[in-house]
């Protein structure tokens, strides 16, 4: 292959080379463009789990295995209402690549997303006692 103008065999169409790269800063705020129907949901769900964070402090240990924060698995089941997503282990999947759902429910993109059967009991234990009713009842 003869040389080109790019160097080291690269043309004007590009590399399909993935980078693996070791760092990179990706600004999710910015990847949401700011029309976005979930801008607004998102605003008024954080507003409704601000009134519930004594609530939430109460229910978890400063000691132990740390659990799934309580306001983001609101987020998460929220979008898989809205998203139809049928099971936890999709929903997962999804969080593991989708960059809307990652800024919505909060985590970052480095992140990994929790396992399925860490959500479903995370989830349980969260929505069996009243704060649970609570919660709905902030959010709907």
């Amino acid at each position: 292959m003869a040389p080109t103008r790019f160097g080291d065999g690269a043309c004007a169409r590009g590399l399909d080379n993935r980078t693996g790269e070791l760092f990179s800063y990706v600004d999710l705020e910015s990847r949401v463009r700011r029309d976005h129907p979930l801008r607004a949901i998102r605003r008024m769900v954080n507003e409704a789990l601000s009134e519930l964070e004594r609530e939430f402090a109460a229910l978890y240990s400063p000691i132990g295995r740390p659990s799934i924060p309580p306001k983001k698995l609101l987020r998460a089941m929220l979008l898989q209402a809205f998203y139809s997503i049928r099971s936890e282990r999709l929903l997962m999947e999804r969080l593991e690549y989708d960059l809307l759902f990652r800024w919505f429910v909060g985590i970052g993109v480095d992140d990994a997303a929790w396992d399925h059967s860490v959500f479903s009991k995370n989830r349980d234990r969260l929505l069996e006692g009243d704060i649970g009713r609570r919660c709905w009842r902030s959010l709907w």
